[in-house]
């Protein structure tokens, strides 16, 4: 299971409508208006308004006079309920708006109004701005008679006047066809091939015969030329497809194209340049990320911010933050961290798979044939600890440990040594919002088995990379991770409830032979103590055949052990076995990759791609550049670097997944406090960062209205609002960060 990251309406208090049902229409209805007095001729009802607002009619609309000091959407809104909707039927949910000053942002939302409040579609246009006509189509996916449609107009520190007019729910419409811009047919990495690697594209074509291509450069000219390899259908995009390899050619350049079948590609560069710059940018993002710190803009130019929840007034802060209720009776300081997403919550599954990758990025530097420390050191990523002599990756990791150090359950109290779960929000915050306007309260959630053993893992490796820099810290932070795996052995089978997902996502994970597994591992990688190594060996997972098609991630946590076992020195008895089983899965992934018509090592069952696919995509490409840093074999550094063309643009969309890298890239990842594209006053997400990609169960309800059908590689949109298929995470540029670091190392 994965998180659920839909903001529900909240309006229990404010509705006073009565709720009164309407009877369901038939589902063969056509083109039936659903809602009542959309054009405000005479009269505002049935409309509803939240008791802050004052609503009349002015020249045929209906206006809102919305108090300014509100700190949600919700805060203030005006709707109408008693809306029946049909499932699988389209609907076209239209109206025109304008408000005074210009430049508020309106939620516009059809949902439920009643508890749970979830939310079916939903849109955030910015009013006088982007227009005063908006018009879109959707698929419900459930039937109801006491839906909602509401505006909501909340979030603003100033008042303003809200203005509606030909309000419509139109059912029985025909489904919108969303077709999306692909662009020519000829598939590359729109950044950079390596001049020694790899160099592969794919061509969308209707001939089933080889054809001829040609490579040229910025000025046109023929360097290089051959023909294609028919490939049949691909699965994944259900597109008939052909192979190009131009490796052979392997002069830097700027600016080459690749034609066949009559198209051009977009253009791309052959060198390792942006591969050096995505090695520190996708590092980077993290220092954005950061809770409780002001980010300087002089740091990051354009993305300067206030410290996030430091007990500031609208934020509740997380200096003192108790628990859930029935939970516990004391409160923490769970200041600093990362915050996981798009959102305000920090969570302790999620940040112990991040830290641990960057703290990997690391350790591969010191230990791996091709490693460059220095690359990774003091300095290289411009934060507020450069200079101080420790490496940069380090001073990064070390923000998101001590706080995973201050979520342990204190001496004491039940469950000592335990680490709770997670700490967000009360309840979900809408779009856009900055962590330093986050007006609601902050909880503590129950601590847990795999949580516990998350803080375990990482602080145990964190003690051994550490220890050159600060041995109190080092210290510090093997004496949390023994006493947390000492409290874990304790509470084996204490699971996070996969229902907790209000307000932030629920991370439920009810296996955790994994994590003991690791921990274990990382606790024996530090001190070498045998007590550690028999749990290893005993772990059913050690001998298990942990390479899946998916990969691993937060909640498949064996191959976090299986890969540091294999390459951070030690005398564990069989280690060569280890390494055996690393390269057996490289091995694995390598006939994926060579099998796939895309060129990449991720094929999963029925072409289901999971939530985060670039991500798990990304780790079977770090088992890949693992299976490399054992053997030396070319084979293994080739398909990792490779694995790199399908974000960066070989893929059936043609665009990276990598926001600033690529002519055509993500850059609407749904985000509170990066959300350009509901408020131009803020950013898009920094340079560098990885949108999730395509998700088949597309979750979100703009997925749902437009990827109906979607098969594998298309199930993803860049929209703010598709969270399910757009959402940027600490996780997922975590792989970017390793990866980045191993491509640029082979330049």
């Amino acid at each position: 299971m994965k998180k659920r990251r839909t903001a529900l309406l909240s309006l229990t208090a404010l509705l006073g409508a009565a709720l009164v049902a309407s009877p369901m229409p038939p589902a063969a209805a056509e083109e039936v208006e659903q809602l009542k007095n959309g054009t405000f001729d005479t009269t505002t009802e049935p409309w509803w308004a939240s008791s802050n607002v004052t609503t009349s009619l002015s020249d045929g609309q209906l206006c809102a006079n919305v108090p300014g000091g509100t700190a949600n959407r919700w805060d203030a809104a005006v709707g109408q309920n008693d809306v029946t909707l049909v499932k699988g039927e389209s609907y076209k949910f239209s109206f025109k708006a304008n408000g005074s000053p210009a430049g508020h942002v309106v939620r516009a939302i059809v949902g439920l109004q009643v508890a749970p409040y979830d939310t079916y579609f939903e849109v955030s246009p910015q009013v006088s701005v982007s227009g005063d006509s908006y018009a879109y189509t959707f698929t419900s996916p459930v039937d109801a008679t006491q839906a909602q449609v509401g505006f909501q107009l909340g979030g603003s520190d100033e008042a303003w006047r809200f203005c509606v007019d030909d309000a419509s729910l139109l059912g029985g419409v025909p489904p919108e066809v969303y077709e999306p811009d692909t662009g020519p047919r000829v598939r590359v990495n729109q950044v950079a091939y390596l001049p020694s690697g790899p160099k592969n594209a794919t061509l969308v074509t209707d001939a089933t015969t080889k054809l001829p291509w040609q490579l040229k450069n910025a000025s046109g000219t023929v360097v290089a030329h051959g023909s294609t390899t028919p490939r049949g259908t691909d699965a994944s995009s259900a597109q008939n497809v052909h192979s190009i390899d131009f490796s052979a050619y392997k002069k830097p350049g700027k600016g080459l194209t690749l034609v066949a079948d009559g198209e051009t590609s977009r253009p791309f560069d052959i060198g390792a340049g942006a591969y050096e710059r995505l090695r520190t940018d996708a590092a980077k993002y993290y220092y954005t990320q950061r809770s409780g710190i002001a980010i300087r803009d002089d740091l990051r130019p354009g993305y300067g911010r206030a410290a996030g929840h430091v007990d500031v007034a609208p934020n509740q802060g997380d200096g003192n933050v108790p628990c859930q209720p029935g939970v516990c009776d004391y409160t923490l300081d769970v200041t600093g961290g990362w915050y996981d997403a798009g959102d305000h919550g920090k969570y302790v599954v999620n940040g112990g798979i991040s830290t641990w990758e960057l703290l990997s990025t690391y350790e591969r530097s010191l230990h791996a044939r091709t490693g460059e420390p220095a690359k990774l050191g003091d300095g290289t990523l411009a934060i507020p600890e450069s200079g101080n002599h420790v490496p940069d990756i380090l001073d990064e990791a070390r923000w998101e440990l001590e706080f995973l150090l201050k979520m342990q359950v204190p001496n004491g109290q039940p469950l000592a040594g335990m680490a709770h779960h997670k700490v967000h929000d009360e309840a979900w915050t809408g779009l856009p919002l900055m962590p330093s306007d986050d007006p609601q309260k902050r909880e503590l959630h129950p601590a847990n088995t795999a949580a516990t053993l998350n803080l375990a893992a990482t602080a145990a490796q964190a003690a051994r990379l550490y220890r050159p820099y600060d041995k109190a810290f080092a210290a510090r932070s093997l004496a949390a991770a023994r006493k947390a795996f000492t409290a874990a052995l304790a509470h084996p089978d204490i699971y996070a409830d996969p229902n907790d997902g209000t307000g932030g996502g629920a991370y439920p994970d009810s296996d955790v032979t994994d994590e003991f597994y690791w921990a274990a591992a990382e606790l024996y990688l530090t001190t070498g103590e045998k007590g550690y190594a028999d749990r290893v060996l005993a772990s059913p997972v050690h001998t298990a055949d942990i390479f899946g098609p998916t990969g691993y991630d937060w909640a498949r946590t064996a191959a976090a052990a299986r890969l540091d076992l294999a390459t951070v020195p030690s005398k564990l008895p069989g280690r060569d076995k280890v390494r055996q089983s690393v390269v057996k899965g490289a091995d694995r992934y390598l006939a994926t990759l060579k099998a796939h018509p895309y060129g990449m090592p991720y094929a999963p069952a029925d072409n289901l791609y999971d939530w985060g696919s670039n991500h798990q995509i990304l780790h079977n490409a770090i088992v890949i550049a693992t299976g490399y840093d054992i053997t030396g074999g070319t084979k293994y550094r080739d398909g990792a670097v490779q694995s790199m063309d399908y974000l960066f643009g070989r893929n059936a969309l043609n665009m990276s997944y990598v926001t600033g890298y690529g002519e055509v890239n993500s850059h609407n990842q749904h985000a509170r406090w990066y959300a350009h594209q509901l408020d131009p006053s803020q950013p898009n997400p920094p340079r560098g960062t990885l949108a999730g990609g395509p998700n088949s169960s597309i979750q979100d309800p703009l997925a749902q209205s437009k990827l109906q059908g979607c098969v594998g590689q298309f199930c993803y949109i860049d929209d703010i609002q598709s969270w399910s298929t757009n959402e940027h995470t600490i996780n997922w540029n975590s792989a970017l960060t390793r990866m980045a670091s191993f491509v640029a190392d082979q330049s």
